[in-house]
């Protein structure tokens, strides 16, 4: 039951829920930016919680579906149309063969889910259906949608008509706190930088993409001090070192980085702090603008909230199976 893609949107790339064990090697995880999401459309549609689906960012593309299907969309609230007529997010709904689904403007978030009974069936790569788009790694040729490409789906059966209910889903908001352990190297941040980061209420940018996401708001001072030999002149350079997903990154001291699903696995710039994994979905969700606190949190803290995430998760599979 192949998909036919009309208009691709502003940047869809499938994606189920990443690939690992390969970044020591240079290849990052990849997968949905917002795992809870993606989960959430495929459970409405009866599929396997980790199968592939088109994450569409910011404007949604533009599909003729060639057979029946029932579908999802999750996440941001980008509602989605079937032939000029709008559905619901958070809910399933029937397609028939010759509909054309596409989206109106995005409400609230940045990333939709878009999901369909069966799943995207394109190869594995690595273990993964997802698109890691810097190294043409798998989805259907490597990159984002174009015009013209055909999606084939797997054989599935869903619903139309089930529902996520309210308190299980996530706010999508334009002012957000995210917690973060500090270090390994917020030791290079000078009291008043780190207090300074904490306290600032920054902005994401326009710069926020699968690889990272960019902030505005001040800056942060640094102790003095000699980089060390090989790492460069700049204040936040470090000599080499493994960046974790979610690692924050300051060059120079401006603009904080957080890396994500498609960063690279190491380099050279100081990691001040690292958003607790829990909280990388909301990250996912925001728009440029977003209004962004950093709020220290313990590691006990952190395994305590990826607790109730899982709880969280379990509690969707409970009610949708």
């Amino acid at each position: 039951m192949p998909i036919e893609v009309r208009k691709p949107g502003l940047s869809t790339t499938i994606q189920d829920t990443g690939r690992s064990g390969y970044y020591d090697v240079g290849i990052p995880p990849s997968g949905a930016l917002d795992q809870y999401s993606l989960m959430v459309a495929n459970r409405l549609v009866g599929n396997d919680p980790s199968a592939a689906a088109l994450e569409c960012t910011y404007l949604g593309p533009e599909l003729q579906f060639t057979e029946d299907a029932v579908v999802a969309v999750a996440g941001a609230e980008l509602p989605p149309k079937v032939n000029g007529e709008e559905r619901q997010v958070w809910e399933s709904f029937a397609v028939k063969a010759g509909d054309v689904l596409d989206f109106g403007y995005v409400r609230r978030g940045a990333r939709a889910y878009l999901a369909v009974s069966g799943g995207i069936d394109v190869p594995q790569v690595l273990g993964s259906r997802s698109t890691y788009g810097l190294g043409n790694l798998g989805g259907l040729s490597g990159g984002p949608l174009v015009a013209g490409d055909v999606l084939p789906v797997g054989a599935g059966q869903g619903t139309p008509g089930r529902s996520l209910p309210e308190e299980l889903r996530p706010v999508m908001a334009k002012e957000i706190e995210l917690r973060v352990v500090m270090g390994l190297y917020d030791h290079v941040l000078a009291e008043a930088g780190r207090k300074n980061f904490l306290s600032t209420t920054w902005t994401l940018t326009p710069v926020a993409d699968r690889v990272g996401f960019r902030y505005q708001g001040g800056e942060l001072e640094m102790v003095s001090r000699t980089p060390p030999f090989g790492a460069g002149q700049d204040p936040s350079n470090i000599v080499d070192a493994p960046y974790p997903i979610g690692s924050i990154q300051v060059p120079g001291g401006v603009e904080p980085i957080i890396l994500h699903r498609d960063a690279v696995s190491g380099g050279g710039y100081m990691m001040i702090a690292t958003v607790i994994s829990v909280d990388l979905d909301a990250v996912a969700q925001s728009a440029p603008n977003t209004q962004t606190r950093f709020v220290e949190v313990s590691l006990d803290d952190a395994l305590a909230a990826r607790r109730d995430y899982r709880q969280r998760r379990q509690r969707v599979a409970d009610l949708l199976g």
